[in-house]
């Protein structure tokens, strides 16, 4: 008995998670906040702060891409924070800033300290009105910062994440799986600002009111989750712009998972050092916890099943569990051998892709037990835009 019913709850949870909680989303008519009073003429001074360590590979079409920004010159600039950087990266954005285009670029040297003390330097030295946060290899189209600057003419709005679109017309396999969670994880972002707030911003697209960036713990994983969510609990909203835009390339094949690893060490810090995350005090909490708590709640529920059928007496229905359970797991497994065109490729690489993930977030409790560092490791992009352009 004891086994059937923690089988029933697991499954319940597996469920909910993946099936029930989109399909109440969709139907979710509710709106806990009114429309954003977004105003495309509305233009606060602005300072772009970007953090990067040894990144001469894409800094200099990075700052092209900022400095092609359609906003006002006289109110933005652009703040660069070097963390460290061993290679060229700032010696070219030195020579950038010397040219005519780079004029409202400056350079911070730092001390190797990590991401989260680079943005900290960053906002100590801002001077916008708005901070907009962005990485180092995503190109910006050129509307991004207007339409993010655009939703803070509503006093509500605390912070605005745009949106990250992926481009490779030839993804297959890990690529297009997460492609396909990307989509699913875009749309519920839409649903939540409309509700009321996101939980979690995009790192390399995102802006918030300077009055309300606090210094971050220095061994912070997810700035774009603790930056918003401060704003948020001060009864500002965190809203999604899906018309500002940055692109990006996908990771290549194996690298998704040490990226999926380290973004969901995040969210369990974050679970650690914000508890209010599940008191009254969260606006949002039935809808965080079904889809940010749950999810790393997600694979406990598949080893519990998986356990729970083991358990069972000997019966049809054992069997039949148990052969499911064990398929996805041999699908998962072949992936690594079917070839990339094989119509099994269809069935083997989003079994592999589910349990790649869903590994990766039980791993991802090992940031209670090893420095924040650990999970900082660069991923390998497959290919990137040319410097000068915009995709």
């Amino acid at each position: 008995m004891i086994a059937a019913g923690l089988l029933i709850a697991a499954g319940l949870v597996l469920f909910y998670v993946m099936v029930g909680y989109p399909l109440l989303l969709a139907a979710y008519t509710r709106r806990a906040a009114p429309a954003v009073r977004k105003d495309l003429g509305f233009r606060p001074t602005a300072t772009v702060v970007l953090a990067v360590h040894n990144g001469e590979e894409f800094i200099r079409a990075k700052l092209e891409s900022l400095a092609g920004l359609d906003y006002p010159a006289g109110l933005v600039d652009i703040l660069v924070v070097s963390d460290g950087s061993t290679d060229r990266t700032d010696a070219m954005i030195a020579a950038f800033a010397a040219s005519p285009a780079g004029s409202r670029v400056r350079l911070l040297r730092a001390p190797r300290g990590g991401k989260a003390a680079a943005l900290n330097l960053g906002i100590e030295h801002a001077s916008g009105e708005i901070l907009f946060f962005t990485d180092v290899r995503q190109p910006i189209h050129p509307a991004a910062l207007s339409h993010l600057a655009a939703n803070f003419a509503d006093p509500t709005v605390g912070a605005v994440t745009g949106e990250l679109r992926m481009l490779d017309p030839n993804r297959s396999g890990e690529q297009a799986d997460m492609e396909l969670y990307w989509r699913y994880e875009l749309w519920a972002r839409g649903r939540h600002s409309r509700i009321d707030s996101v939980f979690t911003a995009t790192g390399c697209i995102y802006a918030m009111r300077r009055s309300l960036a606090e210094p971050l713990p220095p061994d912070t994983l997810s700035d774009d989750a603790v930056l918003p969510l401060r704003a948020f609990f001060r009864g500002y909203r965190v809203v999604f712009d899906p018309e500002a835009v940055a692109f990006d390339y996908p990771a290549v094949e194996g690298m998704e998972f040490r990226r999926r690893l380290r973004t969901l060490a995040g969210l369990w810090q974050i679970h650690g050092r914000l508890p209010q995350l599940f008191t009254r005090a969260n606006r949002m909490r039935f809808h965080f916890l079904s889809h940010k708590f749950l999810r790393l709640v997600l694979p406990w529920a598949i080893l519990a099943a998986l356990g729970a059928t083991f358990a069972l007496p000997a019966s049809g229905l054992r069997t039949f569990l148990l052969f499911d359970e064990l398929a996805l797991a041999g699908l998962a497994c072949a992936d690594f051998l079917v070839p990339r065109r094989f119509p099994l490729k269809r069935l083997t690489s989003p079994a592999r892709t589910f349990l790649s993930m869903n590994a990766a977030a039980l791993l991802a409790l090992a940031i209670f037990l090893v420095p924040a560092g650990t999970f900082w490791r660069p991923a390998r992009m497959q290919s990137r835009p040319e410097a000068g352009g915009t995709p």
